[in-house]
């Protein structure tokens, strides 16, 4: 992920791939192929990309905008301000986004679950064999978060040439930084986005955007207006409609799709803020025991893909395989419902002038976000050694420098963090 890369030659920009300005399947590519390769993408995804929310979002920069050119610069850091903005899993809402622009709905959909199937499965099973197996402190875990501290300090580096090119987006970023380090609640990141938006209006509301990095495209979507509202009164429906249900009504599933939907409704912060939501909802009711929670709770650390797939490991312990992937789909179903109901409207708004000035300082204030994540939980979490440091180094210099793909450097992690658990 090279984001400090310098202007390619005529004869580079003619061998590269050049970015989509449509769905492929609008391009007269075959639909099915289309999704094969959306499919295999994310799975890979899901494999390999661990270390949370902020670490996923440096992985979809690697695969889906620096090597595959799915989408710009701009109209990344655009979707993922949206997801930041909105409630619910922030990096999977970017993948069902940039699945969704890439396939349509159901490459949204295959986007989805590839990503997010290979942790389903594995908490799922990990329910039904019961807990306790310590994987939390194995070595190739540590090895593996040693990469994420790689992967995010790559992204960061990259978004802030790119998003806050001027001493005024670089103050805006700053605030940002120092504000959600300080002030560690869940309204943190909401309150700083509106602030940054509004900081952003006021000083750009009459500038001429001459980033090179906006090239005017176009975020094609293929889900019409109507269809947005009807996802968006569906969100606002079920958050009020299932409560209702579950008091005049006995049934246990509805009462677990209550929980877990509003769960995911109504966390903002992404997965580390939804862990504690859930324990509220599920152990003082007795539903789940607090050492299978805890179990849990260390097991959706070690497994890649988004730390909203816990809900899998609750709902088997709840109910067995079918309680998972009800839990799995309730607790994902706002995210869908959310950025289907918003992306489109979101490309009219970004190239709005006032909407774009806006944005100028929404976008900073993600780079700040970012680096305050990056800072707290994931270094303070992973480097508390020098030799952390030292084979962090390593892993950032094989992705920048040498142009390691990014399994490789996964994979090296994981080989050396085992290798280091055992020499010390």
């Amino acid at each position: 992920m090279d984001f400090n890369k310098q202007p390619a030659s005529p004869q580079q920009d003619s061998q590269s791939p050049q970015p989509q300005q449509g769905p492929p399947s609008r391009q007269g590519h075959r639909p099915l192929k289309n999704w094969l390769e959306i499919l295999l993408v994310s799975s890979r995804l899901g494999l390999t990309s661990f270390g949370g929310p902020i670490a996923h979002l440096g992985y979809f920069h690697e695969e889906y905008v620096r090597r595959r050119k799915w989408m710009d610069e701009k109209s990344y850091a655009d979707l993922v301000a949206l997801s930041q903005f909105l409630p619910g899993p922030a990096s999977s809402q970017v993948g069902i986004g940039i699945g969704a622009i890439r396939g349509g709905l159901f490459g949204g959909l295959i986007s989805f679950i590839g990503f997010t199937l290979p942790s389903v499965i594995a908490l799922m099973i990990l329910a039904l064999l019961m807990q306790g197996l310590g994987i939390g402190e194995a070595g190739w875990i540590h090895g593996l978060k040693l990469v994420a501290v790689a992967i995010v300090a790559h992204a960061i580096l990259g978004m802030g040439k790119n998003l806050t090119p001027d001493s005024q987006r670089k103050a805006i970023a700053l605030l940002a930084l120092v504000v959600t380090l300080l002030w560690q609640t869940i309204y943190a990141q909401v309150v700083m986005i509106l602030l940054s938006a509004l900081i952003g209006y006021f000083i750009y509301k009459n500038h001429s955007d001459s980033n090179p990095n906006d090239n005017g495209s176009r975020i094609p979507f293929p889900i019409s207006k109507r269809a947005g509202v009807i996802c968006l009164a569906l969100f606002f429906g079920l958050l009020f409609l299932l409560p209702l249900l579950r008091e005049i009504t006995s049934v246990s599933w509805i009462a677990m799709f209550d929980s877990f939907y509003r769960s995911g409704s109504l966390v903002f912060g992404g997965g580390h803020v939804v862990l504690p939501l859930l324990e509220r909802e599920f152990v003082p009711t007795g539903w789940v025991s607090e050492e299978a929670f805890l179990a849990g709770y260390g097991a959706t650390q070690a497994v890649p893909g988004p730390l909203f797939t816990f809900a899998a490991y609750l709902g088997t312990i709840i109910n067995g395989w079918t309680g998972g992937l009800l839990a799995t789909a309730a607790i994902f179903l706002p995210a869908f419902l959310l950025i289907f109901g918003t992306l489109p409207f979101w490309d009219a708004m970004r190239r709005h002038p006032k909407m774009k000035a806006a944005l100028m300082g929404v976008n900073a204030a993600v780079v700040g976000i970012l680096l305050s994540a990056f800072y707290q939980p994931i270094w303070t979490s992973t480097i508390i050694s020098p030799l952390d440091f030292a084979f962090a180094a390593v892993l950032f210099s094989m992705l920048v420098f040498w142009k390691a793909a990014p399994w490789v450097v996964v994979l090296t992690g994981a080989i050396g963090g085992s290798l280091l658990f055992w020499l010390l």
